[in-house]
């Protein structure tokens, strides 16, 4: 009854009937045709300022990513597995923008609320599916950095292309196998009521609270299987990071402990950034309205959409000298070749 009260309420702010919402409106059994999503509910007088916020993010993630991609495959010296898996990382957060937080600045910027029905299930898939591969990345690139400190007279023999590719596959596969259960039981969720989303992209709960069928089974297949997915990749690197942190102390060079450091540093700055916030969108989402005001818990999922994807990118180029060097020679190149074709 709340929720229904909320929606009228919102529904009035944006000058929307359920006339204007068509026959899917009403109860009926048919998928709707589209969705409306409203942005971040009780915070609409706010959209403009985070609309600016958004965009500023969302172009600074978008050049950066591009950037790294660029360097990494135009830079021979930077095809190394960190710079490969890096490279992954940044190209899915460049999909995960141009797909989820673009359709947000839209919203916030011009009141653009209505997505389609396949539409929106795309976003709801990609955004688990993006999830489930980025984890496996950071486990991947944990990895990486434990062989090259721990073991570096072993680091090529150990991390070869072939075994790249299994790894890049074994990530793939998972993930895969993991999100399609759940694919499945949102794409066949039956919609009879409002096609209102209290939120400001396809996020799975908020869409499974919409539907005429009990969202229990996928809310808590979704739970349980981030947790379990989050929490044994998590371990890995923990275990990772404490045996590098053995290593590094043991190092009799004082520059050579901050180098290796400062590498891991970039690392797990990176990981809290991706895990953090997520996993504390997924169980403030779980947790209802009841505790965690419902603005709040839209605008901790939209921040995990974005800040990961803006942060990593200027965290590795900053604090990474090798990559920072190979963007800031293709920009070089960039510049002056088509300076001197101009001319």
């Amino acid at each position: 009854n709340e929720q229904k009260v909320l929606r009228q309420r919102i529904l009035k702010r944006m000058k929307v009937s359920p006339v204007m919402l068509g026959p899917d409106y009403n109860h009926t059994m048919e998928t709707p045709a589209s969705f409306l999503l409203v942005g971040i509910p009780g915070l609409q007088s706010s959209h403009l300022w985070l609309a600016i916020s958004l965009s500023a993010m969302h172009i600074i993630a978008l050049l950066g990513n591009i950037l790294i991609v660029t360097a990494i495959w135009m830079d021979s010296t930077l095809h190394e597995p960190m710079y490969c898996f890096l490279c992954v990382l940044a190209a899915v957060d460049i999909v995960m923008t141009s797909l989820v937080v673009s359709k947000m600045v839209r919203i916030f910027c011009s009141g653009d609320s209505s997505i389609s029905f396949s539409a929106c299930f795309i976003q709801t898939c990609f955004v688990h599916l993006a999830t489930a591969v980025e984890t496996g990345l950071l486990l991947t690139m944990a990895f990486d950095c434990y062989i090259a400190i721990c073991k570096p007279l072993h680091y090529k023999r150990i991390l070869m292309p072939q075994v790249m590719l299994g790894m890049s596959m074994a990530i793939t596969i998972r993930a895969i196998t993991a999100m399609t259960p759940l694919s499945w039981m949102v794409n066949h969720l039956p919609f009879c009521g409002s096609n209102v989303v209290l939120h400001s992209y396809c996020e799975h709960i908020a869409l499974a609270r919409l539907a005429c069928a009990d969202p229990v089974p996928s809310s808590l297949y979704s739970l349980i299987g981030s947790s379990i997915m989050v929490g044994s990749d998590v371990a890995f690197i923990a275990a990772s990071y404490i045996l590098i942190l053995r290593a590094v102390f043991g190092l009799s060079s004082k520059t050579a402990q901050l180098k290796a450091l400062s590498t891991c540093g970039s690392h797990v700055g990176v990981m809290a950034l991706y895990y953090l916030p997520g996993m504390a969108s997924t169980y403030v989402a779980w947790l209802g309205q009841d505790v965690v005001p419902l603005h709040t818990q839209v605008l901790l999922a939209d921040l995990y959409m974005i800040i990961p994807a803006t942060s990593n990118p200027i965290i590795y180029g900053m604090r990474t000298k090798q990559l920072l060097e190979g963007i800031w020679s293709y920009l070089m190149h960039f510049l002056f070749d088509h300076s001197n074709l101009g001319s």
